[in-house]
């Protein structure tokens, strides 16, 4: 099990994280930023990991250096109308080359720990067979500067770019997905293994599976409910295959995997709605969770999946984790739609009055505290660290060296007071990575949408933090000086 302090003392060169001094503007509450006060501010516990996240296509660029080839992302945003603004990853935050300076900001920030992934084109250009060093080294470079500052690595090891080559192959629809997994993860393990401790198998495969298997607008494009299943089993096999093939080697990492997850509300009490939410639930949240903690898929679709199950395959995917990795951003309102491929369970109206990000997805800080409980009460209360949690928002430019961004404050600061509230009823929450880092590629949005607490200009890849960036250095300072309970 997954602990606090086995989650700050996990890598010998981080086991004491030095005093990093932060931003000097950080000592100071910066307009624009909530201050220290008592009403509203979140309190968490001593030992309580603070980090942020990003993910390889959205950040690294450099698509075709160091023995890296296209991954299934290289191929969808290079393909016209795909992409909202027509721009794509080839360089993007171009951290691929400047993940020094990055990792100085973290330092700068006060971070504990930063979850990145690691882009299997770049381990295993061709998705199997051998392994590419220069790939590799990258990683390590990376993780050797994240140790020399005192930030813990955390390893995501699929983030939905994989290599074009196994989708060739049939990518999420073919079974040996699992075994070809199982090998990738082994392979970066052996390299980073003795310096990264947790590792995370699969970033929010129903996510995955819905929008890149079954809406066709994220990669790989496909579409449709059979399409949508067998990626979705497909990804809980290869979960389960990447824990067991790690555990054979490797006895003292920790490891885990990251769903998103969400309260499901039906956007009426009419019995029709009410069905619906059930359905989407089981798509969205419990087609995860069920087969990973109980060994059987969510009762509405017993009958869907017996058609892709076959022996030993619930018994491969139910595996015990060390840690369960949670994004959550929001809540969804469903009614019934015959005409959505989703279980004919679609969007519907949401309460008059409820805020919305930028993309129009509603806020509701409470919703993370329901998600954590139904952890708590249906799943066992795994340790808990929130992998993701952000909005997007239209910022100013920069001014003065700083982007003012006090709604992306607040709803950081709302969300924190939600995971203070969660631990004191008992959930096992253990720490919070905000997403992201970075302004990056933001998938099917491409360059337009932010949700960095960290501006980026693209055309100069300047780095300028934000007001919540500061604000979230502000209260690591001030949890690492005691103004935690």
């Amino acid at each position: 099990m997954l602990r606090r302090r086995d989650f700050l003392a996990s890598a010998a060169a981080a086991a004491a994280l030095p005093v990093l001094p932060g931003l000097a503007a950080a000592q100071d509450a910066p307009t624009g930023v909530t201050p220290l006060e008592p009403a509203g501010t979140p309190r968490l516990p001593r030992g309580f990991v603070w980090g942020a996240s990003t993910s390889s296509y959205q950040i690294e660029g450099a698509v075709t250096e160091g023995g890296r080839k296209p991954s299934i992302w290289d191929t969808f945003s290079h393909t016209p109308g795909r992409i909202a603004d027509g721009t794509n990853g080839d360089v993007a935050c171009d951290h691929y080359n400047r993940y020094a300076e990055d990792v100085d900001l973290m330092a700068r920030l006060g971070l504990q720990a930063y979850r990145f992934s690691i882009a299997w084109p770049r381990v295993m250009p061709d998705g199997t067979g051998p392994v590419n060093p220069a790939g590799l080294d990258f990683y390590d470079r990376l993780v050797d500067k994240l140790l020399a500052r005192g930030i813990l690595p955390m390893a995501c090891l699929y983030h939905w770019d994989l290599p074009q080559a196994l989708q060739d192959r049939g990518g999420w629809h073919n079974r040996d997905m699992a075994g070809w997994f199982a090998d990738y993860a082994v392979a970066a393990v052996n390299k980073l293994g003795d310096r990264v401790k947790p590792w995370a198998m699969l970033n929010e495969p129903s996510v995955h599976a819905i929008f890149g298997h079954g809406f066709g607008n994220h990669a790989p494009g496909l579409t449709g409910w059979p399409s949508y299943v067998m990626a979705q089993h497909n990804q809980n096999l290869a979960q389960g295959a990447g824990i067991r093939a790690i555990r054979a080697i490797r006895s003292d990492l920790k490891l885990g995997t990251v769903f998103s997850l969400q309260p499901i509300y039906p956007s009426s009490q009419d019995p029709a709605d009410i069905a619906a939410a059930q359905r989407f639930d089981a798509c969205w949240n419990t087609i995860n969770l069920d087969p990973l903690f109980h060994g059987r898929y969510p009762a509405p679709f017993d009958g869907v999946f017996a058609q892709l199950v076959k022996g030993g395959d619930m018994e491969q995917i139910r595996v015990p984790v060390d840690f369960l990795g949670v994004n959550y951003y929001g809540p969804s309102w469903i009614k019934h739609d015959p005409a959505a491929f989703l279980a004919q369970a679609g969007y519907g109206a949401v309460p008059e009055g409820t805020p919305r990000t930028l993309l129009g997805w509603p806020i509701l800080a409470q919703g993370l505290v329901e998600v954590l409980a139904r952890l708590r009460d249906s799943y066992g209360n795994p340790p808990v660290f929130v992998t993701e949690n952000g909005a997007c928002y239209e910022d100013p430019a920069p001014a003065a060296g700083l982007v003012h961004d006090p709604e992306r404050t607040e709803y950081i600061r709302a969300h924190l007071v939600a995971a203070s509230q969660a631990i004191a009823q008992g959930c096992a929450l253990n720490g919070y990575f905000a997403w992201s880092l970075l302004d990056n590629f933001e998938w099917a949005e491409g360059e337009r949408r932010r949700f960095g607490v960290v501006n980026v200009d693209f055309a100069t890849q300047k780095r300028t933090p934000k007001s919540s960036a500061l604000y979230l250095s502000q209260l690591i300072k001030a949890h690492a000086a005691g103004a935690q309970p």
